[in-house]
């Protein structure tokens, strides 16, 4: 797919950025199990934390296809970066989507600006790939809404300073799910302990507890029983940015392997001659540009205003599991050495196994695709 000059400019500007500003701190944030929150404010001044914010709140309101290119350059960088400001652009999405025009004013300028930082709160500890089967409830009383339950798996859970929330309005109702935004400093909300991830260290990941939290009945994004239909869709969009981030990881890895291999000599000769060697190399490379392809299809049918559900999941399930093979196989290039903190390539291989697990497992992805193709 060929891009636009603004398009290959803007990729060839967080190109830059990734490179020279992200990918050098990335081993010490992954190391440190830290954000590199100067970083964020460098992604913020490019306004790419306001790449789905429309233009009338400060925002950038990208295409799809642009928003697509964003997220593979960052995760060329640090897919631990692309990850927090993929979330963050779901929050920002959920908002600008659903919100009422008070609450738009209230929160998109300044999360445009990168501050606060947005969660998105869907999975539970007993609710993860089937989210109907949430306990989190938001009672209404009077003006209010009165939150109590608990969400896992949350992004962004510390850092952030707003939460998109999706808890039933009857308990004993499946079909009750409702979208909600909750300030992080609400009375009642408390964030757990950060998990100690094998992969995307840097990036915060933490379960936020909601002990009688009070909000007000305009913060609720969606009519009641509506908030699981609006998180699937935007989890469309989710996917598409997911698949493009993996395919940033798998070109990060793949040119560092490249590299390595040219520079690299065993038996005389450089190990870039090695024929078992080449034919690896020529299926990386083979496959990340069948996955990049996959993202931007499934990115020019959301452009286009078509139906983009099994082509986001396409898109996905093969970009991830890209991911997976394309850093396995640039650790094996390394050898011994791949398997150190050394070299980039170990961090990208425990990164990009939960690329095939948020947002909709593999097998979740499967279904979906089935779905298209038998019904």
């Amino acid at each position: 797919m060929e891009l636009s000059a603004e398009q290959t400019a803007i990729r060839d500007t967080v190109r830059e950025v990734a490179t020279e500003e992200i990918r050098p701190i990335a081993a010490a944030a992954d190391r440190d199990a830290e954000f590199p929150e100067e970083v964020w404010e460098t992604l913020a001044d490019l306004g790419m934390t306001a790449m789905t914010v429309p233009e009338e709140y400060g925002g950038l309101d990208l295409e799809m296809t642009t928003y697509s290119i964003v997220n593979e350059e960052v995760a060329y960088g640090a897919l631990a970066v692309a990850t927090a400001l993929g979330v963050h652009g779901l929050a920002t999405s959920c908002l600008a989507e659903f919100g009422d025009e008070d609450l738009k004013e209230a929160w998109l300028p300044e999360m445009a600006e990168g501050r606060p930082v947005g969660a998105f709160a869907l999975s539970e500890p007993e609710a993860g790939s089937n989210p109907a089967e949430m306990s989190t409830v938001a009672r209404p009383e009077g003006d209010e809404y009165v939150i109590d339950g608990e969400k896992q798996w949350i992004t962004n859970g510390r850092r952030s300073g707003v939460v998109i929330l999706f808890a039933k309005t009857d308990p004993d109702d499946p079909r009750s799910v409702t979208q909600f935004l909750v300030p992080k400093d609400a009375d009642g909300l408390t964030v757990g302990k950060e998990e100690d991830k094998m992969g995307l260290r840097a990036s915060d990941t933490t379960s936020l507890t909601f002990d009688g939290v009070r909000i007000p009945a305009t913060y609720r994004l969606t009519e009641e029983g509506e908030g699981l239909s609006a998180a699937l869709h935007i989890l469309n969009n989710g996917r598409v940015g997911i698949a493009s981030q993996a395919v940033g990881l798998a070109q990060a890895a793949f040119d560092d392997a490249v590299a390595y291999a040219r520079e690299r000599d065993q038996f005389g000769q450089s190990i870039a001659e090695f024929q078992a060697l080449r034919h690896d190399a020529a299926e990386m490379q083979t496959n990340i540009a069948a996955a990049r392809e996959l993202a931007r299809e499934a990115a020019r049918l959301a452009d286009d205003g078509e139906d983009y559900r099994h082509a986001a999941a396409r898109a996905k399930l093969f970009a991830t599991e890209t991911a997976v093979d394309v850093t396995e196989t640039a650790v094996q290039f390394h050898g011994g050495y791949g398997y150190t903190k050394d070299f980039d390539v170990e961090r990208y291989y425990r990164d990009a196994k939960v690329t095939t697990i948020y947002e909709g497992t593999s097998e979740i992805q499967k279904d979906i695709i089935a779905r298209g193709i038998f019904e």
